[in-house]
């Protein structure tokens, strides 16, 4: 399994449309960088949010999730409240082959300023835009830019392809569009 570079993702995007929009370059100045980069592309965040928000005083369970542990927010800069949580969505469409693995880290501008980015890894066959968990770590507001980078994605090819890829599965989160809350299989 090996680590791709520039030149396989831009040939995978060029080729399959493996992201979708796909910036050819990294663009960094004024914004949070965003693009291709060396063995890796930079990902953008787009202008809706759902914060976490206790007005509700609701549970937050992963089996029963309630919408109303969220408030919904478009804007050019969300402010996420201190000690506090929002979910968010690329502006990129994925598209990942059967023997790929794509992991995705969050960027070191907003790391330094305690927000951290999760996503869970983009498993072969997933198709869809990406649920960015985003939380803010420190005890003061945090502002986060839309349309602008929020994380990494490094793409891992698997020395052969899988037996069984997230679309055989039908994987619960597979061509998802906005932000997806949780979901548990009946």
């Amino acid at each position: 399994m090996g680590l791709k570079a520039d030149s396989w993702i831009r040939e995978r995007c060029k080729k399959d449309n493996m992201i979708e929009p796909y910036c050819e370059s990294q663009v960094g100045k004024n914004v949070v960088s965003f693009g291709i980069s060396s063995y890796g592309y930079d990902i953008r965040v787009s202008n809706e949010f759902k914060i976490f928000t206790n007005l509700n005083t609701t549970v937050v369970d992963p089996k029963d999730f309630d919408d109303r542990n969220v408030v919904d927010f478009t804007g050019d800069v969300a402010i996420i409240p201190p000690n506090s949580f929002a979910l968010a969505r690329t502006i990129e469409y994925f598209r990942i082959p059967r023997n790929v693995l794509a992991i995705c880290l969050g960027k070191s501008t907003y790391a330094r300023c305690g927000i951290i980015v999760n996503v869970t890894p983009f498993e072969p066959e997933f198709e869809g835009h990406i649920t960015i968990e985003i939380s803010n770590t420190t005890p003061l507001p945090a502002k986060i830019y839309a349309n602008e980078g929020i994380a990494q994605v490094l793409f891992l090819e698997g020395d052969e392809p899988c037996e069984v890829s997230y679309k055989d599965k039908k994987g619960k989160y597979q061509s998802q569009q906005g932000i997806t809350l949780p979901r548990i299989l009946k």
